[in-house]
C-alpha cells in the first residue's frame, strides 16, 4: 500500500494532455467513458450532474472533449442536462467534436440548446421505429439523423468507426453506460470523485443489463485538487474475464 497525495507541482494544461492522450493509430474506435460521482457513489444532485462539479472536474471534462473526435451521450442525458454543442475545437482541428445522441425513439426537442447553440451538427443515431415526423424534425433543425438497425454498443460504433470517429468520449447516461459495459466495449473510465455526501435516490454511474462477465480494470492515473479526485482506469490487455 501506497500514499497518493503529494505536493508535486501543478500540472499545466499541455502536461495534462499527454496523460489524458488517446493511444496513437487507432484503427477502430476507443471508448473512453467520462463520469463524476460523489463520494458515496451519487452520480447527480436533484437529477443533474452539474451539483457535483468543481473547477478541476471541469477542467478535466473540457480536456476529455477537446481530446475526442466525438461525445457519444444517451438521449436521457440530453434532456435532463440541456446539452448544447461542444464549443472548443478538437486538438488538432479547427472544429468541435460532434455530439452524437443515441435514441431510440428519437424525442429530443429540435428546439433545445443541443441543435441552436452549436458549432457543428448533432448525430442522431436512432431506430427504424422512431416516428417519421420526429426523424424529420430534428433533421430539418440541422441534425444529422442516422437510422440503424439497432443500438447495440456493436452497431452504434461501427457507424462512429465509418465516419472515421475513433476516439470515442461518452458522458453517460447510467443507461448508455452499462450497455457499452455490457458489451465490454468499455477502454477507459475517467472518473472524477467529488468530496461530497449525497445520500437520497440518487443512481449510480452505470445501470442496465448484466454483462457475461466482469472485466478488471487497471488504475491508469491519479489527480488530486482541492479535495476531488481525478482518477483513469484503463482496461488490461489480453486479460482473461472473470468468471
Amino acid at each position: 500500500m501506497h500514499a497518493l497525495l503529494s505536493a508535486d507541482h501543478a500540472l499545466d494544461d499541455e502536461q495534462l494532455a499527454v496523460r489524458y492522450a488517446y493511444p496513437e493509430n487507432l484503427g477502430a474506435p476507443f471508448v473512453r467513458v467520462g463520469l463524476v460521482a460523489s463520494a458515496d457513489g451519487a452520480v447527480s444532485v436533484e437529477g443533474r450532474s452539474e451539483g457535483l462539479g468543481s473547477p478541476a472536474d471541469r477542467r478535466v471534462f473540457l480536456l476529455l472533449r477537446r481530446l475526442a473526435d466525438v461525445i457519444l451521450v444517451g438521449a436521457g442525458s440530453v434532456r435532463a442536462e440541456d446539452y448544447r454543442g461542444a464549443r472548443r475545437p478538437t486538438l488538432g482541428r479547427d472544429t468541435p467534436p460532434p455530439i452524437a445522441v443515441v435514441t431510440g425513439s428519437a424525442q429530443l426537442d429540435p428546439a433545445g440548446r443541443l441543435f441552436t447553440d452549436t458549432r457543428v451538427p448533432p448525430i442522431i443515431l436512432t431506430l427504424p421505429e422512431a416516428p417519421p415526423e420526429r426523424r424529420e424534425r430534428l433533421a430539418a433543425a440541422g441534425a444529422d439523423v442516422v437510422v440503424l438497425e439497432r443500438l447495440t454498443p456493436d452497431v452504434v460504433l461501427a457507424e462512429l468507426a465509418r465516419r472515421g470517429l475513433h476516439r470515442v468520449l461518452c458522458e453517460g447516461g447510467p443507461n448508455l453506460f452499462g450497455r457499452l459495459v455490457a458489451a465490454d466495449a468499455v477502454d477507459e473510465l475517467c472518473l472524477s470523485v467529488a468530496p461530497l455526501l449525497v445520500g437520497g435516490p440518487a443512481g449510480r454511474i452505470a445501470s442496465g443489463p448484466a454483462g457475461e462477465h466482469l472485466r478488471r480494470m487497471e488504475l491508469a492515473d491519479v489527480l488530486h485538487e482541492n479535495d476531488t479526485l481525478l482518477l483513469r482506469y484503463r482496461r488490461i490487455r489480453g486479460d482473461t474475464p472473470i468468471e
